[in-house]
């Protein structure tokens, strides 16, 4: 842990987080690889997909929590896979039961197969009916800044607008509506699905999010490790760039980065 990063913690739930990169556990090759690229991202928020990753709920195979044990990380149980509210909600209440008690979760509810984008209007139900039943929600969501200011005042301790399709790597293709979500939030706003390379974390902290998740980047780089590590990297880079301050572009207004008074003149002939 580097000096600053003590004086600018993530504070999610109550609950305060050195690292703004989480990072999923689904499509690597084993749970080797898995807890590998973990380590490597420093990464100490992990999403787990409850309807396709075993933490418990299939006796006799091996399970994440194995590899990667609650008591080193926060466990973010998702619901990938649920297209309406009433799922999603049936699946975080069995995630707290294997969790023993554990309240931080992931919503996310889907509106088809094809492009995976949110259905928001059964995501706002889950969200409510969660919130009432004492979870702490971060929720995946449109880049929609009014949707996503209904699902912070709905209760939610985290908004998590997709940069673009889950699992397409394509980045940021509306970074102006970021930013009018960023500006108007109250609560943590982590950048979710989309992400390709370390560039477009880079991007994401640069407009001011507060954090970026991502797992398919990493999970499908020909070397998973190397891109956790870089992952790592950028976000750290960026979110210190963000906090000092980028200089004010200028076009067309050139500016010698070295004083201009003092200087030696040519002599006159």
């Amino acid at each position: 842990m580097k000096p600053h990063e003590n004086l600018d913690p993530l504070v999610i739930g109550g609950k305060t987080y050195h690292s703004r990169l989480l990072i999923g556990t689904g499509k690597y090759k084993d749970f080797a690889e898995t807890k590998a690229a973990v380590d490597a991202s420093g990464a100490e928020i992990v999403t787990v997909a409850i309807r396709r990753t075993n933490i418990g709920q299939n006796k006799g195979e091996p399970s994440l929590l194995e590899f990667l044990p609650p008591s080193k990380y926060t466990m973010l149980p998702n619901t990938a896979g649920c297209y309406t509210a009433d799922d999603a909600v049936r699946t975080l209440r069995l995630a707290r039961e294997l969790l023993d008690g554990h309240d931080l979760v992931k919503l996310e509810v889907l509106g088809d197969p094809k492009t995976l984008y949110p259905n928001v209007v059964d995501t706002i139900k889950a969200a409510e009916t969660l919130v009432k039943d004492g979870f702490k929600v971060m929720v995946y969501t449109s880049d929609d800044p009014i949707i996503a200011k209904q699902l912070e005042e709905t209760g939610c301790v985290a908004v998590m607008p997709l940069a673009s399709l889950i699992g397409s790597g394509m980045g940021i293709l509306n970074p102006w509506n970021l930013q009018i979500i960023i500006e108007n939030a109250k609560c943590p706003v982590i950048v979710d699905a989309g992400v390709g390379t370390a560039s477009d974390a880079a991007i994401a902290m640069e407009l001011g999010c507060h954090g970026v998740l991502m797992n398919t980047a990493v999970a499908a780089a020909r070397d998973p490790v190397l891109m956790a590590s870089a992952m790592k990297q950028a976000v750290q880079a960026w979110r210190s760039a963000f906090l000092a301050g980028r200089m004010p572009k200028k076009l067309y207004s050139g500016s010698p980065s070295s004083p201009t008074t003092g200087v030696i003149t040519p002599s006159k002939q």
